[in-house]
């Protein structure tokens, strides 16, 4: 680059030469001295006028300030204002969590703690609005927090209490295990088919062809697989808590000692073996070792008998 300087006083001229790189230099160096320049004016007129409390400085400064802290406090109530809002539904939530929790716990059969229970109800009339407070927000926050964390445990305890509850309905022998079959002879005293004598029938006979499908009436353990000289092609299945069904006569058996079965798993077939007259299921509920009548767990699991067999059970 040429430059040319001229001398009016002196009415002479001298050309000037400057390369890139001098006038890369050249650039920076006035640029630096620019910013030399702006410090040393923000440091004098600004922060010296606002140490020795000139009136224009300080007032410009004191506008800044406000300015800066109004800014600030917008932006913390809007954010306060939109954490209310979510509280607000959080509180809503919590009553409606409330009444099912309730609903839950009767069916669960376990009390709900005061200390689990909602805040009381309340209202009125709505005078005046203004905003939630910070250390309010908090406090709110706190408290369904502590109700939150009751919540958790009752339902805990309530899931624990469902839970037993199922594995026990579960583990009741309610279900048929000969469905659809002719209930022939019911619990109790009866004229033995055999002997012609009167004599303690210790469960229920379910008529059925041969090979008919015999299944488990609740989940257990077979504790008895084996040939009785009365009972046949036997099988009992413990279901815990002292409760066992005896199934007997059957022509063919389809687990062992020690296996676990399902509710409703084919576990025999219907034979005529043992002390038998035909074909038939013979089914026993033993309660600690007591014969008990099973029409009493099957009507709980929806087995109905027919109308003859229950008019006549009726008179006994």
């Amino acid at each position: 680059m040429h430059l040319i300087i001229t001398d009016a006083w002196l009415a002479k001229t001298r050309p000037m030469h400057l390369s890139g790189t001098k006038l890369v230099l050249t650039g920076l160096a006035l640029s630096l001295a620019l910013m030399l320049v702006a410090v040393g004016l923000y440091h004098l007129v600004f922060l010296k006028g606002a140490r020795e409390g000139w009136p224009v400085i300080g007032s410009l400064v004191k506008m800044v300030v406000k300015d800066e802290f109004e800014q600030r406090d917008r932006f913390m109530r809007e954010n306060i204002d939109v954490m209310a809002k979510k509280v607000g539904e959080l509180q809503a939530k919590v009553v409606q969590l409330e009444a099912l929790t309730e609903r839950v716990s009767q069916l669960a059969g376990v009390p709900i703690p005061a200390s689990a229970k909602a805040a009381p109800g309340q209202g009125g009339l709505l005078v005046g609005n203004r905003p939630l407070s910070l250390e309010e927000l908090k406090q709110t926050l706190s408290d369904l927090e502590k109700v939150s964390n009751s919540k958790t445990d009752l339902l805990t305890v309530m899931e624990s209490r469902l839970f037993d509850q199922k594995i026990a309905k579960v583990m009741l022998p309610t279900a048929q295990p000969v469905p659809g079959s002719h209930l022939g002879s019911a619990f109790g005293w009866r004229i033995d088919p055999i002997t012609g004598r009167s004599a303690l029938h210790t469960g229920l006979d379910f008529q059925a062809d041969p090979g008919t499908p015999i299944l488990a009436a609740a989940g257990g353990v077979v504790v008895v697989q084996e040939y009785h000289a009365a009972y046949g092609n036997m099988v009992e299945v413990d279901h815990g808590n002292g409760l066992i069904t005896r199934y007997a006569h059957a022509s063919a058996v389809f687990v062992k000692k020690g296996d676990l079965v399902k509710r409703g798993q084919k576990i025999a077939a219907v034979g005529t073996t043992g002390r038998s007259t035909g074909p038939h299921l013979h089914f026993e509920v033993l309660a600690d070792g007591t014969p008990q009548d099973p029409q009493k767990f099957l009507v709980t699991g929806g087995s109905v008998l027919p109308p003859a067999l229950a008019q006549a059970q009726s008179k006994r």
